[in-house]
């Protein structure tokens, strides 16, 4: 590989770190040359010195979307970390069973699993009609990523956790061996195109739950400690925080309350 390359490479990786969070440290270097290999070709370029160049001039936004999607990670699937999800079904959703208004944010939602997977969580244990007083927002750095989860159909690969119970319930198959979401699962459901490191965060009201799952380790340790306070700030006194089991909050000195493994809650007013 020649010097312009690798300096297009490590330009590339630059421009990820500071515009979007997402850190690739070098034993993942071959991981994202084969992402942006793809890029190359999708947008007929010659080398990724060529991508890096173009990246900075700053006049060309769906080539940058394109690089954002290429190197975010988005394999997701309903019912991931069902231990964490039973956490809080049962420690932060009877606590929001008597609100007027249901607020909750699925950051990073990739495909929209996650967000649908909350909406059926909420119908399965407050019933459906707390549906009704729900809002749960779906966001994501890749524009693809929104459209998918605005369309809300699945194949197979999505829906390995889904008990057969529930696939009959809550989604309705379509042609192609595919499933989409019920109706009245999706209605609730908002997807917007969102960066976690574009600060403040545009909301004019605060979440009583955000899910921020498999994420936070894309991210280098200043910028995991900043989305945490962002998110800590997001959310209304008493709130709580979802994440991964593999993710490290216990470190950070943000104010989330550890409660057990993934969930977390902010401090009473």
């Amino acid at each position: 590989m020649t010097s312009r390359e690798q300096a297009g490479y490590q330009a590339i990786r630059y421009w990820l770190s500071r515009r979007c969070g997402i850190a690739y440290p070098a034993h993942k270097e071959e991981l994202l040359r084969q992402r942006l290999t793809r890029v190359k070709r999708a947008y007929d370029l010659d080398s990724l010195a060529e991508i890096a160049i173009r990246l900075n001039g700053e006049g060309e936004p769906d080539l940058a979307l394109a690089v954002m999607h290429a190197a975010s990670t988005n394999h997701t699937y309903f019912f991931r970390e069902p231990d964490v999800l039973e956490a809080f079904r049962t420690m932060a959703l009877p606590a929001l069973s008597c609100r007027d208004e249901i607020r909750i944010w699925s950051a990073a939602c990739s495909s929209g699993d996650e967000a649908y997977t909350i909406a059926m969580l909420i119908a399965g244990s407050l019933g459906p009609d707390a549906l009704d007083r729900t809002q749960i927002l779906g966001t994501d750095i890749s524009a693809p990523m929104i459209d998918a989860a605005e369309a809300a159909t699945y194949d197979r690969r999505h829906l390995h956790n889904v008990p057969d119970a529930v696939l009959r319930r809550w989604f309705v198959p379509v042609p192609g061996d595919l499933y989409r979401v019920a109706p009245h699962i999706a209605a609730p459901c908002t997807f917007r195109r969102m960066n976690l490191m574009k600060r403040p965060y545009p909301f004019r009201k605060p979440f009583q739950a955000i899910f921020c799952r498999n994420v936070l380790y894309y991210f280098d340790r200043d910028d995991q400690a900043t989305v945490l306070r962002a998110l800590y700030d997001a959310t209304e006194p008493g709130g709580w925080l979802v994440t991964s089991v593999t993710e490290n909050v216990r470190d950070h000195d943000t104010g989330w309350r550890p409660v057990t493994g993934g969930l977390f809650q902010k401090e009473p007013a």
